[in-house]
């Protein structure tokens, strides 16, 4: 043995970007993975991952637009907290950002159930590992 410490397993480091959209009676949004994907039946802030090039908020925009057909801008989206968390596979980095101001009506449209939920409620709701530590901080902020 030479004391040398052994190196790190390599695992890839994903960055996926959430957010906590609050309507006007201080609900957040949740949506529910659709069968067929991965930790399906279980409930998420919208979100996903990044393409090359883009930040956290021009994706988060992009999502919203894409996942739920809503319009919102950067300076709309106020960082709250991250969640950092190790999958078999991979590690998860994911930034929680919070939407008070946006455009249009919320509707599914990757197939995905939608519910407004009060912050208290949120634990009511099965989610993946990533998103439980998500809770506390919003349950504090609303």
């Amino acid at each position: 043995m030479t004391g040398e410490p052994l190196p790190a397993p390599q695992r890839r480091i994903v960055l996926v970007v959430a957010c906590a959209l609050v309507d006007a009676d201080g609900r957040i949004l949740l949506a529910e993975r659709p069968a067929g994907k991965t930790l399906a039946g279980l409930w998420e802030f919208p979100g996903g991952k990044l393409e090359p090039g883009e930040t956290p908020e021009e994706a988060l925009v992009r999502e919203l637009r894409e996942e739920l057909g809503i319009e919102t801008k950067v300076p709309c989206l106020a960082p709250l907290t991250f969640a950092s968390h190790s999958y078999d596979d991979f590690h998860l980095l994911m930034p929680l950002y919070v939407c008070r101001r946006y455009e249009g009506t919320p509707r599914s449209n990757e197939g995905q159930r939608l519910k407004w939920v009060r912050a208290r409620n949120l634990r009511d709701y099965p989610m993946p590992p990533a998103d439980e530590p998500l809770i506390a901080p919003l349950m504090e902020l609303l």
